[in-house]
C-alpha cells in the first residue's frame, strides 16, 4: 500500500462548495456594497460623536457640580452701610441692597479685611477672613 492509495475512515463533513451554490461564495454573506461588506470595516459607535461635542472638563467630566456664588464685601464697606450694634448676616444685606437673591436664596457672603472698622457689628451667617475677624474683634465687634 502507497499514501496515494489510503483513505479516510470517516467523511469530511465541511465540504468547500465555491460559487453561487456554496454557503460563503460571492459576497460571503455580507450583502451587496458599502462600508459594511468590505474587508477591514470599523464604523465608529454614534455616542463616540456625542461626546466629542461636549465640552471638557477638568478632573472628572460627568460629576456634578455644586453651582453656588459667593459674594465678597469689604469691612470698610459694611463700616459705611451698618450703625453701630446692628447684625450683619447675608439676610441684612439682601435687605440693604447690597447683594441680590439667587434662586430664592440670599447669596453665601465672605467678608474681606479692605477698609477700617470703627463700629460695633455682630456677624453671622458669614464666612470671615482672618483678618477681618482680628479687625472686627479689635473693634468690639463679634463674629458668630
Amino acid at each position: 500500500m502507497q499514501t496515494h492509495n489510503l483513505k479516510r475512515k470517516t467523511k469530511n463533513k465541511k465540504v468547500a462548495e465555491v460559487g453561487r451554490g456554496g454557503k460563503r461564495g460571492k459576497t460571503s454573506g455580507r450583502g451587496t456594497k458599502g462600508q459594511k461588506s468590505r474587508s477591514g470595516h470599523k464604523i465608529r459607535p454614534e455616542m463616540r460623536d456625542l461626546i466629542k461635542k461636549l465640552p471638557k472638563l477638568r478632573g472628572y467630566a460627568f460629576k456634578t457640580i455644586k453651582k453656588y456664588f459667593i459674594s465678597s464685601i469689604n469691612v470698610g464697606d459694611l463700616n459705611e452701610i451698618f450703625s453701630s450694634g446692628e447684625l450683619v448676616s447675608p439676610k441684612t444685606l439682601v435687605d440693604n441692597g447690597s447683594f441680590k437673591i439667587y434662586k430664592g436664596k440670599p447669596p453665601v457672603v465672605k467678608i474681606l479685611s479692605g477698609g477700617e472698622v470703627t463700629k460695633k457689628l455682630t456677624i453671622s451667617g458669614c464666612t470671615i477672613s482672618k483678618e477681618a475677624k482680628i479687625k472686627i474683634e479689635k473693634a468690639g465687634g463679634i463674629v458668630k
